[in-house]
């Protein structure tokens, strides 16, 4: 896979986010994406998605170096953040279940399988509403990462995760992620150790500025 933006740029209303972007990311690779509080990250990182259009320029998402149509970016990205809500009135059971109605999980995991590799064996037919926020991130992390997609963002996965949280999910990305596109939004350096490449918003009036780690 890989994500192509060509002179892209977002603004709301005539305020620009960003502006200029000429990126590529590639299978196989983790890019972070740093900057200020307000800089834009979360919003390039869901026009990564298709979660948001551009307002100039393009976003080409590619496989096998053809072009994928919309409804295929979709179905190849799994998207990670904490302002994403999962559905609470399911147990952890059926809201695996339901996303499995769309994507197939990876390596032939089943839904026991990934309850109890996120910590959760005991908790799978409660629903979700009675879960703490640490509880919640590592199913919105489960989400991204147990599915089989190609693409895989990540807007500050670690957010109410404890120690134990934050090592588990190093350990998933290191057992699942390598040969995949991962891009991470986050300004702290423990959520992005593992990305060869950090793009860092400082101005979103000039080119982005891509560093290889």
């Amino acid at each position: 896979m890989k994500i192509k933006l060509s002179n892209a740029g977002k603004r709301f209303n005539r305020e620009w986010i960003f502006r200029y972007a000429n990126l590529e990311f590639i299978s196989g690779s983790g890019y972070a994406i740093t900057g200020h509080n307000g800089s834009g990250k979360s919003t390039l990182l869901q026009c990564l998605g298709g979660m948001l259009q551009v307002s100039e320029g393009s976003i080409e998402h590619f496989r096998d170096n053809k072009i994928l149509p919309p409804e295929e970016t979709y179905i190849s990205t799994s998207f990670c953040a904490p302002y994403l809500d999962v559905i609470e009135e399911m147990t952890l059971v059926e809201f695996l279940e339901f996303h499995n109605m769309f994507k197939a999980f990876i390596e032939s995991c089943s839904i026991q399988d990934i309850i109890e590799r996120i910590g959760l064996k005991g908790s799978g037919h409660k629903q979700i509403r009675y879960y703490s926020s640490g509880m919640k991130q590592r199913v919105k992390l489960a989400q991204a990462i147990f599915f089989d997609t190609p693409i895989v963002l990540l807007d500050e996965p670690c957010s109410n995760l404890d120690t134990k949280g934050i090592e588990l999910y190093h350990s998933l990305v290191e057992e699942h992620c390598s040969n995949r596109l991962v891009v991470v939004c986050s300004n702290d350096p423990v959520e992005y150790s593992f990305c060869q490449q950090v793009i860092a918003i400082t101005d979103h009036k000039l080119p982005l500025h891509q560093i290889t780690m």
